[in-house]
């Protein structure tokens, strides 16, 4: 079982930045592909970013140009560097791990951005 502990969530002002983390249990980390979701008040839950274990990253719209997800698979870690944050992007982030049939979820941070 593979487990998923999100950090780095907080409460920032619009135009400000964060870094979010998630460290991922486990051995398969290094094979797997991660992504960073998010869930605002009222809405569905919604892709914001990818990366493989190849390191191919794929960005919501949205996001695109602002945000940034990295590994570091020494660390077992995946990054969101948040840049430029509007209130839009207030909501609970979710770090996603995928390994052929298996995904787990973590139990997500809280982002708000003030405007």
């Amino acid at each position: 079982q593979v487990q998923l502990v999100e950090s780095g969530g907080g409460l920032v002002q619009a135009g400000e930045s964060l870094r979010l983390s998630c460290a991922a249990s486990g051995s398969i980390f290094r094979f797997a592909d991660m992504g960073w979701y998010r869930q605002a008040p009222g809405k569905q839950r919604e892709l914001v970013a990818t990366i493989t274990s190849g390191d191919s990253t794929n960005y919501a719209d949205s996001v695109k140009g602002r945000f940034t997800i990295s590994r570091d698979n020494a660390k077992n870690t995946v990054y969101l560097q948040m840049n430029s944050l509007k209130s839009e992007d207030t909501a609970v982030y979710y770090c996603n791990i995928k390994f052929g049939l298996f995904a787990s979820w973590g139990q997500g941070t809280q982002v708000t951005v003030s405007s």
